[in-house]
Protein backbone atom coordinates (compact mmCIF):
# COMPACT_ATOMS: atom_id res chain seq x y z
CA UNK A 1 0.00 0.00 0.00
CA UNK A 2 2.08 3.01 -1.65
CA UNK A 3 1.21 6.02 -2.97
CA UNK A 4 2.76 9.34 -3.85
CA UNK A 5 0.60 11.47 -1.40
CA UNK A 6 -1.23 9.75 1.83
CA UNK A 7 -3.65 12.39 3.25
CA UNK A 8 -4.85 11.52 7.07
CA UNK A 9 -8.10 12.73 7.40
CA UNK A 10 -10.74 12.91 5.55
CA UNK A 11 -12.53 16.03 6.91
CA UNK A 12 -13.37 19.17 5.85
CA UNK A 13 -9.57 19.75 4.75
CA UNK A 14 -9.07 16.43 3.87
CA UNK A 15 -11.18 15.17 1.58
CA UNK A 16 -10.75 18.62 -0.52
CA UNK A 17 -7.50 18.24 -0.54
CA UNK A 18 -6.89 14.62 -1.51
CA UNK A 19 -9.82 15.27 -4.58
CA UNK A 20 -7.27 18.53 -5.42
CA UNK A 21 -4.19 16.57 -5.61
CA UNK A 22 -5.79 13.52 -7.61
CA UNK A 23 -6.76 15.74 -10.80
CA UNK A 24 -3.37 15.17 -11.48
CA UNK A 25 -3.37 11.64 -12.89
CA UNK A 26 0.13 10.82 -12.39
CA UNK A 27 -0.10 11.96 -8.82
CA UNK A 28 -1.74 8.55 -6.77
CA UNK A 29 -3.54 9.74 -3.12
CA UNK A 30 -4.73 7.67 -0.67
CA UNK A 31 -7.33 9.69 1.40
CA UNK A 32 -6.63 7.49 5.09
CA UNK A 33 -10.42 8.50 7.24
CA UNK A 34 -10.85 6.98 10.68
CA UNK A 35 -14.38 6.82 10.06
CA UNK A 36 -17.01 5.25 7.47
CA UNK A 37 -17.96 6.74 4.05
CA UNK A 38 -20.68 9.38 4.90
CA UNK A 39 -22.10 8.33 1.72
CA UNK A 40 -25.90 7.29 2.34
CA UNK A 41 -25.90 8.95 5.97
CA UNK A 42 -29.61 11.05 5.75
CA UNK A 43 -28.58 13.09 9.10
CA UNK A 44 -25.16 14.24 7.37
CA UNK A 45 -26.92 15.66 3.55
CA UNK A 46 -29.74 17.87 5.49
CA UNK A 47 -28.24 21.16 6.91
CA UNK A 48 -31.30 21.33 9.52
CA UNK A 49 -30.10 17.86 10.93
CA UNK A 50 -26.41 18.99 11.97
CA UNK A 51 -27.49 18.55 15.85
CA UNK A 52 -28.27 15.01 14.95
CA UNK A 53 -24.54 14.58 14.59
CA UNK A 54 -23.57 15.55 17.86
CA UNK A 55 -22.60 13.15 20.76
CA UNK A 56 -23.70 10.00 18.42
CA UNK A 57 -21.93 7.24 16.94
CA UNK A 58 -19.55 9.78 14.71
CA UNK A 59 -18.57 12.14 17.87
CA UNK A 60 -15.24 11.98 19.09
CA UNK A 61 -17.08 13.69 21.79
CA UNK A 62 -13.94 15.29 23.90
CA UNK A 63 -14.02 16.62 27.08
CA UNK A 64 -11.92 19.90 28.59
CA UNK A 65 -9.52 19.97 31.53
CA UNK A 66 -10.79 21.91 34.73
CA UNK A 67 -10.54 25.52 34.06
CA UNK A 68 -9.68 28.19 36.49
CA UNK A 69 -11.99 30.81 34.79
CA UNK A 70 -14.27 29.58 32.01
CA UNK A 71 -16.72 26.19 32.14
CA UNK A 72 -14.78 22.85 32.12
CA UNK A 73 -18.41 21.42 31.32
CA UNK A 74 -18.36 21.97 27.25
CA UNK A 75 -18.35 18.48 25.28
CA UNK A 76 -15.85 19.29 22.27
CA UNK A 77 -17.29 17.72 18.93
CA UNK A 78 -14.85 16.53 16.75
CA UNK A 79 -16.40 14.28 13.99
CA UNK A 80 -15.05 10.49 12.74
CA UNK A 81 -16.54 10.29 9.11
CA UNK A 82 -15.74 11.44 5.30
CA UNK A 83 -16.95 15.47 5.50
CA UNK A 84 -15.72 15.38 9.36
CA UNK A 85 -16.97 18.90 10.77
CA UNK A 86 -18.06 20.03 7.35
CA UNK A 87 -21.05 16.88 7.89
CA UNK A 88 -21.88 18.62 11.61
CA UNK A 89 -21.83 22.19 11.58
CA UNK A 90 -24.24 25.02 10.28
CA UNK A 91 -21.62 25.91 7.55
CA UNK A 92 -21.92 29.43 8.23
CA UNK A 93 -19.27 30.64 5.75
CA UNK A 94 -17.23 33.51 5.27
CA UNK A 95 -14.84 34.84 2.96
CA UNK A 96 -11.32 35.27 4.87
CA UNK A 97 -11.24 39.12 6.84
CA UNK A 98 -8.76 40.84 5.45
CA UNK A 99 -7.18 42.03 8.56
CA UNK A 100 -7.11 38.03 10.33
CA UNK A 101 -4.86 37.36 7.16
CA UNK A 102 -3.10 40.75 7.57
CA UNK A 103 -2.13 39.41 11.48
CA UNK A 104 -1.19 36.11 10.20
CA UNK A 105 2.06 37.86 7.79
CA UNK A 106 3.23 39.66 11.14
CA UNK A 107 3.79 36.92 12.95
CA UNK A 108 5.66 34.95 10.34
CA UNK A 109 3.00 33.57 7.92
CA UNK A 110 5.04 35.06 4.53
CA UNK A 111 2.81 34.89 1.85
CA UNK A 112 -0.53 34.25 3.19
CA UNK A 113 -1.12 38.00 2.41
CA UNK A 114 -4.78 38.69 1.28
CA UNK A 115 -3.88 39.11 -2.22
CA UNK A 116 -2.46 35.89 -2.45
CA UNK A 117 -5.11 34.10 -0.44
CA UNK A 118 -8.67 35.51 -1.27
CA UNK A 119 -8.88 34.40 -4.73
CA UNK A 120 -8.94 31.05 -3.63
CA UNK A 121 -12.03 31.87 -1.94
CA UNK A 122 -13.64 32.07 -5.73
CA UNK A 123 -12.50 28.52 -6.20
CA UNK A 124 -14.58 26.96 -3.83
CA UNK A 125 -16.62 24.20 -4.78
CA UNK A 126 -19.01 24.51 -2.40
CA UNK A 127 -22.04 26.86 -2.88
CA UNK A 128 -21.99 29.63 -0.79
CA UNK A 129 -25.11 31.35 -0.74
CA UNK A 130 -27.62 33.91 1.54
CA UNK A 131 -29.98 32.22 3.50
CA UNK A 132 -32.65 31.88 1.10
CA UNK A 133 -36.08 33.81 1.99
CA UNK A 134 -38.17 30.78 2.36
CA UNK A 135 -35.88 30.25 5.18
CA UNK A 136 -35.73 33.17 6.75
CA UNK A 137 -38.07 32.75 9.95
CA UNK A 138 -39.76 35.80 11.00
CA UNK A 139 -38.49 36.36 14.66
CA UNK A 140 -34.92 36.15 13.48
CA UNK A 141 -35.37 38.91 10.92
CA UNK A 142 -37.70 40.98 13.96
CA UNK A 143 -34.03 40.41 16.42
CA UNK A 144 -31.97 41.67 13.23
CA UNK A 145 -34.20 45.05 12.53
CA UNK A 146 -33.93 45.62 16.18
CA UNK A 147 -30.51 44.85 16.60
CA UNK A 148 -29.59 47.52 13.47
CA UNK A 149 -31.43 50.52 15.14
CA UNK A 150 -29.64 49.11 18.49
CA UNK A 151 -25.97 48.65 17.65
CA UNK A 152 -25.97 51.73 14.85
CA UNK A 153 -24.42 48.67 12.30
CA UNK A 154 -25.90 48.16 8.93
CA UNK A 155 -27.88 45.24 7.43
CA UNK A 156 -25.68 42.76 5.75
CA UNK A 157 -26.98 40.66 2.82
CA UNK A 158 -23.93 39.34 1.33
CA UNK A 159 -21.11 39.59 3.66
CA UNK A 160 -18.76 37.86 1.58
CA UNK A 161 -18.16 40.98 -1.83
CA UNK A 162 -15.20 43.08 0.11
CA UNK A 163 -17.90 45.62 1.99
CA UNK A 164 -16.44 44.31 5.25
CA UNK A 165 -12.67 44.84 4.42
CA UNK A 166 -12.32 48.06 5.84
CA UNK A 167 -15.30 48.19 8.73
CA UNK A 168 -16.45 44.52 9.79
CA UNK A 169 -19.75 45.43 11.14
CA UNK A 170 -23.13 44.43 10.41
CA UNK A 171 -26.08 42.45 11.23
CA UNK A 172 -28.22 40.08 9.12
CA UNK A 173 -29.09 36.78 7.64
CA UNK A 174 -25.59 34.80 6.99
CA UNK A 175 -23.84 33.34 3.87
CA UNK A 176 -23.99 29.87 4.13
CA UNK A 177 -22.90 26.64 2.07
CA UNK A 178 -26.39 24.70 1.14
CA UNK A 179 -29.08 24.65 -1.52
CA UNK A 180 -31.90 26.04 -0.51
CA UNK A 181 -34.21 24.27 -2.44
CA UNK A 182 -33.67 20.80 -0.66
CA UNK A 183 -31.42 21.70 2.70
CA UNK A 184 -29.06 19.42 1.34
CA UNK A 185 -25.91 20.71 3.25
CA UNK A 186 -22.53 21.72 1.61
CA UNK A 187 -19.75 19.19 2.90
CA UNK A 188 -16.63 18.86 1.40
CA UNK A 189 -17.07 14.98 0.96
CA UNK A 190 -20.13 15.38 -1.32
CA UNK A 191 -19.33 18.71 -3.31
CA UNK A 192 -15.10 17.37 -3.97
CA UNK A 193 -14.63 14.22 -3.12
CA UNK A 194 -18.24 12.44 -4.08
CA UNK A 195 -18.36 12.89 -7.73
CA UNK A 196 -15.07 11.42 -8.20
CA UNK A 197 -14.10 9.00 -5.71
CA UNK A 198 -15.51 6.16 -7.40
CA UNK A 199 -14.02 7.85 -11.16
CA UNK A 200 -10.41 8.51 -10.31
CA UNK A 201 -8.55 5.47 -10.23
CA UNK A 202 -5.59 7.38 -9.09
CA UNK A 203 -7.59 8.58 -5.49
CA UNK A 204 -7.91 5.66 -3.45
CA UNK A 205 -10.56 6.63 -0.42
CA UNK A 206 -10.11 4.42 3.11
CA UNK A 207 -12.28 4.43 4.91
CA UNK A 208 -12.23 2.37 8.87
CA UNK A 209 -8.68 3.14 9.51
CA UNK A 210 -7.46 5.34 12.48
CA UNK A 211 -3.55 6.56 11.68
CA UNK A 212 -1.50 5.88 15.10
CA UNK A 213 1.25 6.97 14.10
CA UNK A 214 3.51 8.74 11.37
CA UNK A 215 6.38 6.63 9.75
CA UNK A 216 9.38 8.32 10.12
CA UNK A 217 12.97 7.38 8.53
CA UNK A 218 15.94 9.24 9.31
CA UNK A 219 13.61 12.93 9.99
CA UNK A 220 11.50 11.52 6.56
CA UNK A 221 7.87 10.92 6.99
CA UNK A 222 7.39 7.46 4.96
CA UNK A 223 3.88 6.68 5.43
CA UNK A 224 1.23 6.16 8.37
CA UNK A 225 0.18 3.05 10.55
CA UNK A 226 -3.39 2.76 10.70
CA UNK A 227 -5.58 0.19 12.64
CA UNK A 228 -8.57 -1.24 11.37
CA UNK A 229 -11.63 -2.16 13.17
CA UNK A 230 -10.63 -5.48 14.35
CA UNK A 231 -7.61 -4.08 15.78
CA UNK A 232 -5.42 -5.21 12.36
CA UNK A 233 -2.65 -2.95 12.13
CA UNK A 234 -0.67 -1.91 8.71
CA UNK A 235 1.41 0.92 6.73
CA UNK A 236 0.71 2.77 4.32
CA UNK A 237 3.89 4.28 2.54
CA UNK A 238 3.96 7.81 0.99
CA UNK A 239 6.40 8.21 -1.81
CA UNK A 240 6.21 11.73 -1.77
CA UNK A 241 4.86 13.11 1.63
CA UNK A 242 2.60 12.81 4.37
CA UNK A 243 -0.26 15.42 4.91
CA UNK A 244 -2.11 15.68 8.51
CA UNK A 245 -5.72 17.11 8.07
CA UNK A 246 -7.24 15.82 11.39
CA UNK A 247 -7.93 18.66 12.88
CA UNK A 248 -7.10 21.23 16.06
CA UNK A 249 -7.13 18.34 18.55
CA UNK A 250 -6.24 15.17 16.53
CA UNK A 251 -3.52 16.57 14.10
CA UNK A 252 -1.26 17.60 17.26
CA UNK A 253 -2.18 14.31 18.82
CA UNK A 254 -0.94 12.28 16.08
CA UNK A 255 2.39 14.13 15.59
CA UNK A 256 2.59 14.06 19.36
CA UNK A 257 2.07 10.15 19.46
CA UNK A 258 4.78 9.73 16.90
CA UNK A 259 7.11 11.24 18.50
CA UNK A 260 6.88 15.27 17.26
CA UNK A 261 6.37 17.49 19.76
CA UNK A 262 7.60 18.53 23.30
CA UNK A 263 9.77 16.63 24.70
CA UNK A 264 8.33 17.28 28.33
CA UNK A 265 5.27 16.17 27.21
CA UNK A 266 6.80 12.91 25.58
CA UNK A 267 8.78 11.50 27.98
CA UNK A 268 6.07 12.12 30.46
CA UNK A 269 3.87 10.34 28.43
CA UNK A 270 6.34 7.59 27.88
CA UNK A 271 7.25 8.08 24.17
CA UNK A 272 10.21 8.25 22.32
CA UNK A 273 11.36 12.16 21.43
CA UNK A 274 12.12 12.06 17.57
CA UNK A 275 11.75 15.84 16.95
CA UNK A 276 11.72 18.22 19.60
CA UNK A 277 8.95 20.84 18.71
CA UNK A 278 7.93 22.54 21.75
CA UNK A 279 5.11 24.12 19.56
CA UNK A 280 3.09 21.05 19.11
CA UNK A 281 -0.66 20.99 21.00
CA UNK A 282 0.54 24.74 21.99
CA UNK A 283 -1.22 28.05 21.05
CA UNK A 284 -4.73 26.64 21.26
CA UNK A 285 -7.45 29.00 20.77
CA UNK A 286 -11.45 29.14 20.59
CA UNK A 287 -14.46 31.14 20.67
CA UNK A 288 -16.29 30.98 23.36
CA UNK A 289 -20.13 31.81 23.47
CA UNK A 290 -22.18 33.80 26.14
CA UNK A 291 -25.72 33.70 26.62
CA UNK A 292 -28.64 35.47 27.49
CA UNK A 293 -32.38 34.14 27.32
CA UNK A 294 -35.28 36.02 27.53
CA UNK A 295 -39.14 34.37 28.07
CA UNK A 296 -40.80 34.95 25.11
CA UNK A 297 -44.69 36.16 24.56
CA UNK A 298 -44.73 33.72 21.84
CA UNK A 299 -43.13 30.54 20.26
CA UNK A 300 -40.82 31.57 16.59
CA UNK A 301 -41.65 29.29 14.19
CA UNK A 302 -39.38 26.52 13.03
CA UNK A 303 -38.83 27.99 10.13
CA UNK A 304 -35.02 28.27 9.09
CA UNK A 305 -31.79 27.02 7.18
CA UNK A 306 -29.72 25.58 10.21
CA UNK A 307 -31.37 27.13 12.91
CA UNK A 308 -28.46 29.98 13.39
CA UNK A 309 -28.74 31.87 10.55
CA UNK A 310 -28.25 35.25 11.51
CA UNK A 311 -25.64 37.15 13.53
CA UNK A 312 -24.38 40.69 14.33
CA UNK A 313 -20.19 41.63 13.93
CA UNK A 314 -19.45 43.96 16.26
CA UNK A 315 -16.09 45.64 16.61
CA UNK A 316 -15.24 47.63 19.96
CA UNK A 317 -11.78 47.63 20.88
CA UNK A 318 -8.93 48.24 18.33
CA UNK A 319 -9.77 47.41 14.45
CA UNK A 320 -12.77 48.01 12.87
CA UNK A 321 -11.74 45.74 10.19
CA UNK A 322 -11.59 43.34 12.99
CA UNK A 323 -14.58 42.54 14.54
CA UNK A 324 -14.48 41.72 18.66
CA UNK A 325 -17.69 40.18 19.40
CA UNK A 326 -19.20 37.80 16.76
CA UNK A 327 -23.48 37.71 17.87
CA UNK A 328 -25.54 34.27 16.59
CA UNK A 329 -29.12 34.65 16.69
CA UNK A 330 -30.65 31.19 16.80
CA UNK A 331 -34.25 29.94 16.13
CA UNK A 332 -34.18 27.68 19.56
CA UNK A 333 -31.95 27.95 22.18
CA UNK A 334 -29.62 25.39 23.51
CA UNK A 335 -29.57 26.07 27.29
CA UNK A 336 -27.94 23.44 28.58
CA UNK A 337 -24.93 24.95 30.53
CA UNK A 338 -27.47 27.92 31.96
CA UNK A 339 -29.63 25.24 33.33
CA UNK A 340 -26.68 22.98 34.84
CA UNK A 341 -25.84 26.05 36.85
CA UNK A 342 -29.22 26.09 38.12
CA UNK A 343 -31.46 28.30 35.73
CA UNK A 344 -35.33 27.42 35.95
CA UNK A 345 -36.16 28.44 32.41
CA UNK A 346 -39.94 28.81 31.33
CA UNK A 347 -40.92 26.53 28.49
CA UNK A 348 -41.39 29.23 25.73
CA UNK A 349 -38.09 31.21 25.21
CA UNK A 350 -35.63 33.38 23.15
CA UNK A 351 -31.88 33.89 23.61
CA UNK A 352 -28.64 35.55 21.92
CA UNK A 353 -25.27 34.09 22.02
CA UNK A 354 -22.51 36.63 21.73
CA UNK A 355 -18.95 35.05 21.21
CA UNK A 356 -15.43 36.80 21.85
CA UNK A 357 -14.28 36.84 18.05
CA UNK A 358 -10.76 37.47 19.00
CA UNK A 359 -9.69 35.58 21.98
CA UNK A 360 -6.17 36.28 23.37
CA UNK A 361 -6.05 33.49 25.92
CA UNK A 362 -3.99 30.46 24.70
CA UNK A 363 -4.20 27.27 26.36
CA UNK A 364 -2.84 23.69 24.76
CA UNK A 365 -3.68 19.98 24.09
CA UNK A 366 -1.20 17.31 25.12
CA UNK A 367 -1.48 13.80 25.54
CA UNK A 368 -1.26 11.60 28.62
CA UNK A 369 -0.10 8.27 27.63
CA UNK A 370 1.54 6.72 24.30
CA UNK A 371 -1.68 4.40 24.34
CA UNK A 372 -3.56 5.66 21.09
CA UNK A 373 -6.79 5.28 22.40
CA UNK A 374 -6.38 7.57 25.36
CA UNK A 375 -8.32 10.79 24.89
CA UNK A 376 -5.68 13.94 24.76
CA UNK A 377 -5.94 16.38 27.75
CA UNK A 378 -7.61 19.55 26.20
CA UNK A 379 -7.08 22.63 28.31
CA UNK A 380 -8.33 26.41 26.45
CA UNK A 381 -7.72 28.34 29.32
CA UNK A 382 -10.70 30.27 28.29
CA UNK A 383 -10.54 34.07 30.26
CA UNK A 384 -6.87 33.80 31.07
CA UNK A 385 -5.27 36.38 29.31
CA UNK A 386 -3.49 38.95 31.32
CA UNK A 387 -5.40 42.22 30.17
CA UNK A 388 -8.75 40.84 30.56
CA UNK A 389 -9.78 41.41 27.01
CA UNK A 390 -11.66 38.50 26.40
CA UNK A 391 -13.59 38.71 29.60
CA UNK A 392 -14.41 42.54 28.78
CA UNK A 393 -15.40 41.24 25.28
CA UNK A 394 -17.48 38.52 26.76
CA UNK A 395 -19.58 41.17 29.17
CA UNK A 396 -19.75 43.78 26.16
CA UNK A 397 -21.47 41.04 23.83
CA UNK A 398 -23.85 40.34 26.61
CA UNK A 399 -24.41 44.16 27.05
CA UNK A 400 -25.26 44.19 23.70
CA UNK A 401 -27.92 41.61 23.65
CA UNK A 402 -29.26 43.05 26.46
CA UNK A 403 -29.71 46.47 24.47
CA UNK A 404 -31.15 45.00 21.63
CA UNK A 405 -33.96 43.55 23.42
CA UNK A 406 -35.34 47.25 24.51
CA UNK A 407 -35.57 47.65 20.67
CA UNK A 408 -38.79 47.06 18.70
CA UNK A 409 -39.77 44.83 16.98
CA UNK A 410 -37.69 42.36 19.15
CA UNK A 411 -39.09 43.68 22.20
CA UNK A 412 -42.66 42.99 21.44
CA UNK A 413 -41.56 39.45 20.93
CA UNK A 414 -39.93 39.57 25.26
CA UNK A 415 -41.80 39.29 28.26
CA UNK A 416 -38.92 39.45 30.84
CA UNK A 417 -34.78 38.19 31.00
CA UNK A 418 -34.58 34.65 32.67
CA UNK A 419 -30.57 34.38 32.65
CA UNK A 420 -28.75 35.95 33.90
CA UNK A 421 -31.68 37.97 34.90
CA UNK A 422 -32.30 41.50 35.55
CA UNK A 423 -30.91 41.63 39.62
CA UNK A 424 -27.21 40.55 37.65
CA UNK A 425 -25.67 43.67 36.68
CA UNK A 426 -22.40 44.05 38.08
CA UNK A 427 -19.58 43.22 36.12
CA UNK A 428 -18.34 41.06 38.48
CA UNK A 429 -21.57 39.51 39.08
CA UNK A 430 -22.53 39.26 35.02
CA UNK A 431 -18.49 37.85 34.51
CA UNK A 432 -18.93 34.97 37.13
CA UNK A 433 -22.42 33.45 35.27
CA UNK A 434 -21.45 34.29 31.69
CA UNK A 435 -17.59 32.78 32.32
CA UNK A 436 -19.54 29.45 34.15
CA UNK A 437 -21.82 28.93 31.61
CA UNK A 438 -20.03 29.83 28.42
CA UNK A 439 -20.05 27.33 25.48
CA UNK A 440 -17.89 26.70 22.49
CA UNK A 441 -18.84 27.20 18.98
CA UNK A 442 -16.54 24.27 18.43
CA UNK A 443 -13.58 26.37 16.51
CA UNK A 444 -10.31 25.42 18.10
CA UNK A 445 -7.49 25.93 16.14
CA UNK A 446 -3.86 27.46 16.21
CA UNK A 447 -2.74 23.94 18.00
CA UNK A 448 0.23 23.78 15.05
CA UNK A 449 0.91 26.76 14.22
CA UNK A 450 2.78 28.18 10.90
CA UNK A 451 5.24 31.24 11.68
CA UNK A 452 8.74 32.50 10.76
CA UNK A 453 11.51 30.69 10.87
CA UNK A 454 13.41 31.86 14.04
CA UNK A 455 10.27 31.05 15.82
CA UNK A 456 10.75 28.36 18.05
CA UNK A 457 7.07 28.18 18.66
CA UNK A 458 5.86 28.01 14.95
CA UNK A 459 5.25 24.17 14.36
CA UNK A 460 5.34 25.00 10.51
CA UNK A 461 6.96 27.33 7.84
CA UNK A 462 4.75 29.23 5.57
CA UNK A 463 4.03 26.50 2.90
CA UNK A 464 2.54 23.99 5.92
CA UNK A 465 5.91 21.98 6.28
CA UNK A 466 6.53 20.23 9.72
CA UNK A 467 9.61 21.69 11.49
CA UNK A 468 12.15 19.10 11.31
CA UNK A 469 10.48 16.33 9.53
CA UNK A 470 10.83 16.28 5.79
CA UNK A 471 7.95 15.54 3.62
CA UNK A 472 5.45 16.23 6.39
CA UNK A 473 2.52 18.68 6.38
CA UNK A 474 -0.01 19.64 8.63
CA UNK A 475 -3.61 21.20 6.63
CA UNK A 476 -6.61 22.04 9.03
CA UNK A 477 -7.56 24.87 11.56
CA UNK A 478 -4.55 23.56 13.88
CA UNK A 479 -2.65 25.57 11.19
CA UNK A 480 -3.76 29.31 12.06
CA UNK A 481 -1.23 31.37 14.23
CA UNK A 482 -4.33 33.35 15.29
CA UNK A 483 -8.24 32.59 15.51
CA UNK A 484 -10.49 34.28 12.52
CA UNK A 485 -12.89 36.63 14.15
CA UNK A 486 -15.43 35.11 12.51
CA UNK A 487 -16.49 31.34 11.75
CA UNK A 488 -13.59 29.12 10.80
CA UNK A 489 -14.50 26.58 7.70
CA UNK A 490 -14.34 29.22 4.87
CA UNK A 491 -10.77 29.97 6.15
CA UNK A 492 -10.49 26.12 6.15
CA UNK A 493 -11.26 25.39 3.09
CA UNK A 494 -9.46 27.82 1.61
CA UNK A 495 -6.44 26.94 3.54
CA UNK A 496 -6.76 23.64 1.35
CA UNK A 497 -7.09 25.05 -1.82
CA UNK A 498 -3.97 26.79 -1.77
CA UNK A 499 -2.50 23.90 0.15
CA UNK A 500 -3.05 21.65 -3.06
CA UNK A 501 -1.77 24.64 -4.85
CA UNK A 502 1.47 24.23 -3.00
CA UNK A 503 1.72 20.58 -2.89
CA UNK A 504 1.86 20.81 -6.75
CA UNK A 505 4.28 23.66 -7.49
CA UNK A 506 6.48 21.46 -5.59
CA UNK A 507 5.97 18.58 -7.31
CA UNK A 508 6.74 20.12 -10.42
CA UNK A 509 9.58 21.67 -9.77
CA UNK A 510 11.37 18.76 -8.20
CA UNK A 511 10.08 17.13 -11.17
CA UNK A 512 11.83 19.62 -13.31
CA UNK A 513 15.20 19.34 -11.40
CA UNK A 514 15.16 15.93 -11.59
CA UNK A 515 14.96 16.33 -15.01
CA UNK A 516 18.06 19.05 -16.03
CA UNK A 517 20.24 16.44 -13.94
Amino acid sequence: MTYDVVVVGGGTAGSLLATRLSEDPDTSVALVEWGPDDRGEERARMLRRWPEMLEGEFDLDYRLEPQQRGNAGIRLARMRLLGGCSNANTMITWRPLPADLHEWVTVGAAGWEPENVLPYYDHLQTRIVPVAEDDRNPYVADVVAAAAEALGVPVQDRWNDGRLDSRAEGVGFFEVGYIPETNQRGATSLDYLHPVMEVRDNLHVLTGLRAEQVLLQHERAEGVLVRDGRGTTREIRANREVVLCCGAVDSPRLLQLSGIGPREVLERAGIDVRVDLPGVGENLQDHAEGLVVWEARRRPSMTCASGWDAGALLSCEGNPAQPDVLMHIPTEPWTVHAEAYGAELPEQIVSLTPNVAKPTSRGRIWVVSADPDQPPAIDPRYFTDADGHDERMLLAGVRAAREIAKFEPFASWLTREVFPGPTVQSDAELSEIARATHQTVYHPCGTCRMGAEDDPMAVLDAKLRVRGVDGLRVVDASVFPSITSVNPVGTVMVIAERAADLIQQEDRSASSKAASV
